[in-house]
C-alpha cells in the first residue's frame, strides 16, 4: 500500500463521539475476541473505550482521539519494528485506551522493548485472533458501547422524570436528595455555594462520612465547582442555573467507586436541584416584598393598627424592647446584585443572634430590628465579616419600648449610619448616642450655610492648599482637645514648648485671642467638627 504525498490526507475510519464506554476488560470478554491475549498493560484494563479505529497509515497519530481501541494488522509499521516502543508512549499520551493488532502477516511479534513500556505505562496490548475480522470487532463492540449508553440515559431519564415529579408535587431538596440517594445507594448532601448543608440523605453512617470527609476537607467554602468531578469514592455536581452557581450535590459511596451512569443521575439531580433552588428564590422574593412593604410602614408610622400580632406572622417580636439598626451599601458599589447579598447576610446574622428579630430590605439600605438584649455592635461585625462583596455602613438605635418608638428608633439608626460615615468613612459603625455634637450638626440641612461658617471661622486655616495652614489647624484641634493645655498639648504634638507658644501666637493673630474668648473657642471647635464631617 501506498500513499500519493500530492494526495489529500484520508480521515481514518473512526466511530465517532460517544459519551460513555466499557471498560478494557469488558470488551475483552466479547465473543469475537474470545482467542485474543492481553501480552501487556493489565493494569490498565478499566480504561474505557468509547471508540474504535483502524490503524493501516503511518501517520496514524494525526488521526487518534482519546478512548479509542486502535485496531491494526501492523502494516504500517512492518519496515521499522523499532518504532513500536515509541507507539506505545505516544498513544497513551494521547488518551487512547489500548492497542490491538493481528500478528503473522506483516509483524510476527512484538519488540520486547514495546512490551515492557506498555507495562509500564499501564497500556494495555492485545494479540487479536487471524480468524476474526475487523468488521466483526467494530460491530460487536460498537453494538456493546451504544447499547451501555442507551442502557445509561434511560436510567438517568428516568431518574429525571421520578425527580421532576417529587418538585411538582411540593417536595424540596431533602426529597430530592433522599430520592438520590436511594437510587444508588449513597450518601448524597447539596450544599450552598458557602458550604452550608441544604439537605443530606443516605445511611447514617455513610453520610457522617461524608460530613467527616468531604465537607471539611473538600473544596473551600464560597469556592464554586468549575465541572463535574469524580474522585474514588467521593463525585461532585455544581448545580447552576441561569448562569449563576447555587452549590454543588455531593455523593459518596461506601461500598465502591461510582459509576459513570451514577455520574449522570447526579448531574440530572443537580439540574433538578437548581429548579428547587430558583423555586424557592422567587417565593422567597415574593415573601421578602411583604415583609419589607409591612415594616416600611410600620417605621414611617404608618402601620395601623394591631402592628405586634401582624408582625408575628412574620416571626418577629415587636413587644419587646427593641434596637434598630441600619445597614446602607457605601457608594460606588454594585448595588443591584450587593443589595441582594447585603440582605441574605444579615438574614443568617440575625437568625444565629436574635430568631425573633426583624430584616427587611429597602432600595438602599438592610432595616433590622431586635432585642435590647442583642449586642448590636458583634451583630454588625458579624454582617461585616460575612460581607466580602464591597463596604456598608451601619447605625444603631436608641432602645425603644415598642412598636410604637420604632419610627423614631429608625431615624435615630439611619442618621447614626450616615453621620458615622461622613466622620469614618466608609464600613463605618456609628451608634446614635456616640454621635454627640454631631448629632446636632447633621440637623442642619443647609449645608453651604456650614461651609460659610467654617470659612469665616477659620479663616486660611480652612482648607488644605497649604500644608502649613493643615499643620497649625492640627495644632488649634490638639489645644482645644486639651483645653489650652500647653504642656500636654506640646507632649502630644513632640513639640517644645517654646515651639508651640510660637505656633500659639501665629494661630491667635490669624484668629483672634481665642486663649482668652470663650465663645471663640467654641465656634472654632465647632468649625473643626464640621470639617470632620465627609460628605458635607
Amino acid at each position: 500500500m501506498t500513499t500519493d504525498p500530492a494526495a489529500p490526507a484520508m480521515r481514518l475510519a473512526s466511530t465517532g463521539t460517544i459519551i460513555h464506554g466499557v471498560a478494557v476488560g469488558e470488551v475483552l470478554g466479547v465473543s469475537t475476541l474470545a482467542g485474543a491475549r492481553l501480552i501487556a498493560g493489565k493494569s490498565g484494563l478499566d480504561r474505557i473505550v468509547q471508540r474504535l479505529n483502524v490503524m493501516e497509515v503511518p501517520d496514524i497519530l494525526a488521526w487518534v482521539k482519546p478512548n479509542e481501541l486502535l485496531l491494526t494488522t501492523g502494516y504500517p509499521l512492518r519496515n521499522t519494528p523499532q518504532s513500536l516502543g515509541r507507539l506505545v508512549a505516544d498513544l497513551d499520551e494521547r488518551g487512547l485506551s489500548a492497542l490491538a493488532i493481528k500478528l503473522g502477516r506483516y509483524l510476527d511479534e512484538l519488540p520486547a522493548e514495546m512490551i515492557e513500556q506498555a507495562d509500564r505505562l499501564g497500556f494495555p496490548l492485545i494479540i487479536l485472533p487471524n480468524d476474526v475480522g475487523f468488521d466483526d470487532i467494530l460491530n460487536q463492540v460498537l453494538t456493546d458501547i451504544l447499547n451501555r449508553q442507551a442502557a445509561i440515559l434511560a436510567r438517568a431519564e428516568d431518574a429525571h422524570r421520578g425527580l421532576v415529579q417529587i418538585v411538582l408535587a411540593g417536595g424540596g431538596m431533602r426529597e430530592v436528595t433522599a430520592e438520590v440517594a436511594g437510587l444508588l445507594e449513597v450518601a448524597v448532601a447539596a450544599m450552598d455555594v458557602s458550604g452550608a448543608t441544604l439537605a443530606a440523605a443516605g445511611g447514617a453512617e455513610q453520610v457522617a462520612m461524608l460530613r467527616d470527609a468531604y465537607m471539611i476537607s473538600g473544596p473551600g467554602r464560597d469556592q464554586p465547582e468549575p465541572m463535574v468531578r469524580a474522585d474514588g469514592h467521593y463525585a461532585v455536581v455544581p448545580i447552576v442555573a441561569g448562569g449563576h452557581h447555587h452549590g454543588r450535590i455531593v455523593a459518596f459511596s461506601q461500598a465502591g467507586t461510582l459509576r459513570e451512569s451514577d455520574i449522570r443521575i447526579l448531574e440530572r439531580a443537580a439540574t433538578v436541584a437548581a429548579l428547587v433552588i430558583t423555586k424557592q428564590e422567587a417565593v422567597n422574593a415574593v415573601e421578602s416584598k411583604y415583609r419589607a412593604d409591612f415594616l416600611r410602614d410600620v417605621l414611617t408610622g404608618r402601620g395601623g393598627g394591631r402592628i405586634a400580632e401582624r408582625a408575628k406572622a412574620f416571626g418577629w417580636d415587636l413587644e419587646r424592647p427593641v434596637s434598630v439598626m441600619v445597614a446602607e451599601l457605601d457608594p460606588e458599589s454594585d448595588e443591584r446584585t450587593a443589595q441582594d447579598r447585603l440582605l441574605a447576610v444579615w438574614q443568617a446574622a440575625v437568625r444565629r443572634h436574635d430568631p425573633r428579630g426583624a430584616v427587611a430590605g429597602f432600595s438602599h439600605e438592610v432595616v433590622v430590628i431586635v432585642g435590647a438584649g442583642v449586642d448590636t455592635a458583634r451583630l454588625a461585625a458579624a454582617a461585616q465579616s460575612a460581607f466580602a462583596e464591597c463596604t456598608f455602613s451601619t447605625g444603631m438605635s436608641r432602645i425603644a419600648s415598642g412598636a410604637e418608638g420604632l419610627a423614631d428608633a429608625y431615624a435615630q439608626a439611619l442618621k447614626a449610619a450616615r453621620v458615622g460615615r461622613q466622620l469614618h468613612g466608609n464600613g463605618a459603625v456609628a451608634h446614635f448616642d456616640q454621635l454627640g455634637v454631631y448629632r446636632l450638626l447633621s440637623l442642619v440641612n443647609d449645608t453651604a450655610e456650614l461651609h460659610a461658617f467654617v470659612r469665616e471661622t477659620l479663616g486660611a486655616l480652612a482648607g488644605d492648599d497649604d500644608a502649613e495652614n493643615a499643620d497649625l489647624r492640627r495644632t488649634l484641634h490638639v489645644l482645644l482637645e486639651t483645653n489650652l493645655n500647653v504642656a500636654e498639648t506640646a507632649r502630644r504634638l513632640h513639640f517644645h514648648y517654646n515651639t508651640l507658644r510660637y505656633r500659639i501666637g501665629k494661630l491667635e493673630r490669624l484668629l483672634g485671642n481665642f486663649t482668652e474668648d470663650a465663645h471663640l473657642r467654641l465656634n472654632l471647635t465647632l468649625a473643626l467638627h464640621v470639617l470632620n464631617m465627609r460628605g458635607i
